[in-house]
């Protein structure tokens, strides 16, 4: 498969997961982005269309942390950081876009990680 075809691909399905999903303000949208060397993650109340929270493996306190912002170890903290903000935001219910991402390795343990720190999804 070249890169053409998986970049279609990928963003076929990620327009499928995100036609499906929206962030209201009770439950706003806990939004993935992974990239090859870090990964991000924001609430979104769309209906507004404003960010409520935001973290990343960029953040100094998690760099110094972890050996690369490519890890689950990193998504683990960027999911406690991001649960931590989101409570501060009085915000305790989501609704978890993956970015057309599989359920699996680092986004399935930024999910876990924010849900044992206390956001429900």
């Amino acid at each position: 498969m070249n890169e053409a075809t998986k970049r279609r691909r990928f963003s076929r399905r990620k327009a499928r997961v995100r036609k499906k999903i929206l962030g209201s303000d009770a439950r706003p949208r806990l939004n993935v982005f992974r990239s090859n060397a870090h990964i991000y993650a924001q609430i979104i109340d769309d209906i507004q269309g404003r960010t409520l929270a935001a973290a990343s493996s960029l953040e100094k306190a998690i760099q110094d942390s972890v050996s690369s912002g490519a890890s689950t170890a990193a998504a683990k903290a960027v999911g406690q950081r991001i649960a931590e903000r989101a409570k501060a935001a009085n915000v305790t219910a989501v609704v978890f876009d993956r970015g057309g991402r599989l359920f699996h390795g680092r986004v399935k343990a930024l999910a876990d990680a924010s849900r044992e720190a206390g956001l429900n999804f």
